[in-house]
């Protein structure tokens, strides 16, 4: 079954009277025995909460742009509701409409509270997972992160996928751990339940996964920013540490990656006074590797996303466990694991066929051998 997802990205708080969204919520009110088969998941990122809460998730559509106009066309006669090919294409230059496919195997799922996940890019390669609790500035439950555990479980037993993104809202990346889940706990819990042990399935994550970091990322969210391998920000981003503030440290590699990104010093001043750091000196201090304007950022990083996943997925993870190791040894110790794995490529099917590629000047084949 081929799914596919077209976001619509508006600021318009008036959404209920754009004419586009009143056939959408048209549509919505077609029998479920018409839904079955290839469709279209209507994801609206809007500020109108309620036309979120109206609209049906699953349209039947098909793929290309051509077709989906052809079928919105032909479903709208069905409901009533008159809509031109003009009129529909006028949306996808005015209202940042994308299109994005997932193959049959791709790990997409709505079976999740407080996350939501897709797979994205023109060869659908790149997976995302976004937090999804916009009541609570994304802060890190419990349920979370275990949804986010699974979801990386997808999208790593998924072939197609060769990068994954996180991200938040424009608002907040994640605030921080949920206060109120952990206010009343007590040394003997947190001993005997390995209290966000699990948190660290992130950082051992076998493929590149990215942070895409709107707004706010302070105390466990910059913590879970930490523990991607690349950080991107959005220019309203701002980064921290503030547990000190309410009686406590860092307890989810704040204090051990926080020093690794920024040196002592730094890591210092941010962990003992609280203090939030934009996204402009995140990015001169190494925290970040780049930044983007707020509405470009989760395209750009999906664009690296894509780039990533276009390598070699073999010798993309023997590169990634390579820089890795820099942080948890010796320089001594470190070039020796990295000449061994530099040596082990030569074992690969797509390091021979990478070379070969580069000799020829053609695309190099990779088939992850």
């Amino acid at each position: 079954m081929l799914f596919q997802y077209i976001w619509i990205s508006t600021n318009n708080n008036s959404g209920s009277n754009f004419p586009f969204f009143k056939e959408l919520n048209n549509l919505s009110k077609l029998s479920t025995d018409f839904l079955y088969g290839d469709y279209v998941g209507v994801l609206i990122d809007s500020l109108n909460l309620s036309l979120q809460l109206h609209l049906r998730t699953s349209l039947k559509f098909t793929a290309s742009k051509k077709i989906v106009i052809m079928s919105f066309r032909s479903i709208s006669k069905l409901v009533g509701c008159k809509t031109s090919a003009a009129f529909i294409d006028n949306v996808f230059k005015t209202h940042n409409v994308r299109l994005f496919s997932s193959p049959a195997g791709g790990y997409v799922s709505d079976n999740f509270e407080f996350i939501k996940t897709s797979t994205v890019g023109s060869k659908n390669n790149v997976g995302v997972i976004t937090l999804n609790r916009p009541k609570a500035l994304n802060a890190l439950c419990n349920g979370l992160m275990l949804e986010v555990a699974k979801a990386l479980d997808g999208f790593e037993s998924d072939s197609n996928i060769g990068a994954i993104v996180i991200t938040g809202s424009e608002k907040a990346f994640a605030a921080g751990a949920d206060i109120k889940e952990m206010q009343n706990n007590t040394y003997s819990h947190c001993i005997r339940t390995s209290f966000l042990e699990h948190w660290n399935r992130v950082s051992k994550t076998a493929k590149p996964v990215l942070a895409a970091v709107n707004g706010y990322a302070l105390g466990g969210g910059c913590e879970l920013a930490m523990m991607c391998d690349i950080i991107y920000a959005g220019e309203n981003a701002k980064f921290g540490q503030p547990e000190i503030l309410i009686g406590t440290i860092p307890g989810a590699g704040g204090t051990q990656r926080l020093p690794r990104y920024v040196g002592k010093s730094k890591a210092m001043e941010i962990a003992l006074t609280g203090c939030q750091i934009p996204a402009q000196e995140a990015e001169k201090m190494g925290l970040v590797a780049r930044v983007f304007p707020v509405d470009k950022l989760l395209d750009e990083v999906v664009k690296v996303g894509e780039k990533i996943a276009s390598n070699s997925p073999l010798i993309t993870r023997m590169c990634k466990e390579s820089v890795n190791v820099a942080f948890e040894t010796t320089l001594a110790e470190g070039l020796h694991f990295e000449k061994r794995m530099f040596h082990g490529t030569f074992a690969t099917k797509d390091r021979l066929e990478g070379m070969t590629a580069f000799v020829e000047k053609r695309p190099p084949n990779f088939t992850n051998e």
